[in-house]
C-alpha cells in the first residue's frame, strides 16, 4: 500500500510540475531518488506515461482550441473553397508555427535522450538555471507585450524549448521565457507552450506505451496506472489555476522555489 501511495504522490507531482514552470522531469528524478520507487532503467517509461496523463488533461482543457486548429488545418489542406477564409488561414498558420516550435526539441530528443545525465547534481544545476531565467524575466516584467506570435517568434521559442530535454530545465518555464523574451504576453506564451506540448507528447507517449508493453517486468502496473490517473487530475487543476492567475510578476515565486529545490538536490548529491 505504501508503495502505491508513493506512485500516487509522484503522479500528483508530475501533474503540478508539468504545468508550473519548475520542471516535472527534475522533480520526478528528485522524488524517485528520495522514495526509491523504481530503478533508473524504468524511470523514462514512468516519465513518458505520466506525461501522457498530463497531455490528455491539457487536450481536454484546450479541447475547443485544439479542435478548431485541427479542423482548420485539414480544411486548408483539402478544401480549396475554405483556403481564403481568414480564420482558417490564421489557424493553419498558427498550427505551422506550433510545428516549427517542436522541431528543435524533437531532433535533440532523438539524438541526445539516452545520453542525458539524470543525477541529483545535474538536476540541481539545471533547476538553478531555470531559477535564473525566471528571475531575469521577472526583472524585465515592465516591458510592453504583444499577443501575436510571428514565424520568427515561433522559431526562437522552439530553440528555447529544445533545452528542456535536460532534466531540471522546465519546459513550460523555458518556453514561457522564450515567449517573454520576444515580448509576447504571458498568457499567449503559456497557451502556445501548452499546445506545442501536445504535439511533443504524442510520439513521446507512444514510445512510453511501447516500452511498457515490451518490458512489463520492470514496472509496477497498478502503480503506473495510479500515477497516470493522478497526473491527469493534477494537471487539469493546475492548468485552471495557472491560466487564471498567472502574471509575469508571479515568476519571482517560481524562481525562488526552483533555487531552493535545486540547492536541495545539489546538497543531497554531495551529502547523502
Amino acid at each position: 500500500m505504501l508503495e502505491l501511495i508513493k506512485y500516487i504522490i509522484l503522479g500528483i507531482i508530475q501533474g503540478i510540475t508539468e504545468i508550473f514552470p519548475v520542471s516535472s522531469s527534475g522533480h520526478l528524478i528528485i522524488f524517485s531518488n528520495l522514495f526509491k520507487t523504481f530503478d533508473p532503467s524504468s524511470a523514462n517509461v514512468f516519465l513518458m506515461l505520466t506525461n501522457f496523463g498530463s497531455a490528455i488533461a491539457l487536450f481536454y482543457f484546450f479541447r475547443n482550441d485544439a479542435k478548431q486548429l485541427i479542423v482548420s488545418f485539414f480544411s486548408f489542406l483539402f478544401n480549396n473553397e475554405k483556403r481564403n477564409d481568414p480564420v482558417i488561414k490564421n489557424d493553419f498558420n498558427y498550427s505551422l508555427k506550433l510545428i516549427i516550435t517542436v522541431i528543435p526539441i524533437g531532433i535533440l530528443g532523438l539524438l541526445l535522450e539516452s545520453h542525458l545525465p539524470q543525477t541529483m547534481l545535474s538536476v540541481g544545476i539545471s533547476l538553478l538555471i531555470t531559477a535564473t531565467l525566471l528571475l531575469l524575466m521577472f526583472l524585465l516584467r515592465n516591458h510592453q507585450f504583444k499577443k501575436e506570435i510571428t514565424w520568427k517568434n515561433a522559431f526562437v521559442i522552439g530553440l528555447f524549448q529544445a533545452s528542456a530535454i535536460v532534466p531540471g530545465i522546465s519546459r513550460s518555464g523555458i518556453t514561457t521565457v522564450g515567449g517573454l523574451s520576444q515580448k509576447i504576453e504571458i498568457k499567449t506564451a503559456l497557451k502556445f507552450s501548452f499546445l506545442s506540448y501536445l504535439l511533443i507528447s504524442i510520439p513521446v507517449s507512444i514510445k512510453g506505451l511501447i516500452d511498457a508493453i515490451n518490458y512489463p517486468e520492470t514496472i509496477n502496473l497498478l502503480g503506473y496506472i495510479l500515477a497516470f490517473i493522478f497526473s491527469f487530475i493534477a494537471t487539469f487543476v493546475s492548468t485552471k489555476l495557472l491560466y487564471k492567475y498567472m502574471k509575469v510578476k508571479n515568476l519571482i515565486y517560481f524562481s525562488i522555489y526552483c533555487f531552493l529545490i535545486g540547492s536541495f538536490a545539489i546538497i543531497y548529491y554531495f551529502v547523502i
